[in-house]
């Protein structure tokens, strides 16, 4: 059993974008050249965000073990209560240690934006091709003598957009699909570990496997699917709407781009 002070990472059902991007109308012959992007992993080892790291990584090492000790001999609704505590100041830390490196790298962005007149820059994660990478950039901004200065002009209008994935998640009509296909994915869960146990064969417990993929399969094409193609749908309607070229996920933008989620949300009630 995972200890409550340990920290993992939450599973969960992405609705509306399949992949990375969403393709709206195909590009013309020349891509737009007001698209950059950022490899967020380079600046992530620049030596100051090493360095804020590695403080909340043995700060989270000390603080665990000052928890562990008090939930030795803690009731489990006392343990719960706990975990959360500790949760709470390693979030409290890191926004210490780490707000103000982040807010001198979005300058740092939006100074390195403006002087190249781009409207938008994406994680380089999801860029294949094409766009101006300005890492080195806003890398050399950041290891400079001196802070870097905000930009005194707004992105221009962008043509790429992005949503909240958490956002639409939340509408009535996805989160309904989503508790419906939990719960019935827990109850399957229950059963086939059942089976499992009493199988006496490996092929009895390949059949049992076979069979639980292929009903929560069923139940996904019955329950989620829908939601699916109807979120897939509303994207599609309000970027031609906006006359978008691309869509991508909110946690791929690191500057500018154009905010449909709204009317995805809206179209969707």
């Amino acid at each position: 059993m995972n200890h409550p002070f340990t920290r993992g990472r939450l599973l969960a059902l992405a609705f509306a974008l399949g992949a990375a991007a969403l393709a709206i109308p195909a590009l013309g012959a020349s891509a737009p050249t007001d698209i950059g992007s950022l490899d967020q992993q380079a600046l992530a080892a620049l030596p100051s965000f090493q360095a804020a790291n590695q403080q909340l990584n043995q700060y989270g090492i000390n603080l665990r073990k000052q928890y562990i000790a008090r939930a030795a001999h803690a009731s489990q609704a006392e343990q719960q209560r706990l975990g959360q505590e500790f949760q709470s100041k390693m979030a409290d830390k890191q926004r210490q240690l780490f707000g103000p490196l982040f807010r001198k790298a979005q300058i740092a962005i939006a100074s390195v934006a403006s002087s190249k007149n781009l409207s938008v820059v994406v994680d380089k994660r999801i860029v294949i091709v094409g766009g101006q990478d300005i890492t080195s950039n806003v890398r050399d901004l950041l290891t400079g003598i001196g802070d870097p200065v905000p930009p005194v002009s707004t992105p221009p209008p962008s043509k790429v957009g992005y949503v909240d994935q958490a956002a639409i998640d939340a509408t009535p009509k996805v989160k309904a699909a989503t508790d419906e296909f939990l719960k019935f994915k827990q109850s399957e869960d229950q059963s086939a570990a059942a089976k499992l146990k009493s199988a006496k064969s490996n092929a009895d417990r390949d059949a049992v496997l076979r069979d639980y993929r292929k009903t929560l399969d069923d139940k996904q094409n019955t329950t989620l699917k829908p939601v699916v193609d109807a979120t897939r749908d509303a994207i599609s309607q309000v970027a031609k709407q906006k006359g978008l070229i691309l869509v991508v996920d909110k946690g791929n933008i690191i500057f500018g781009g154009t905010d449909i989620t709204s009317d995805v949300t809206a179209k969707l009630k």
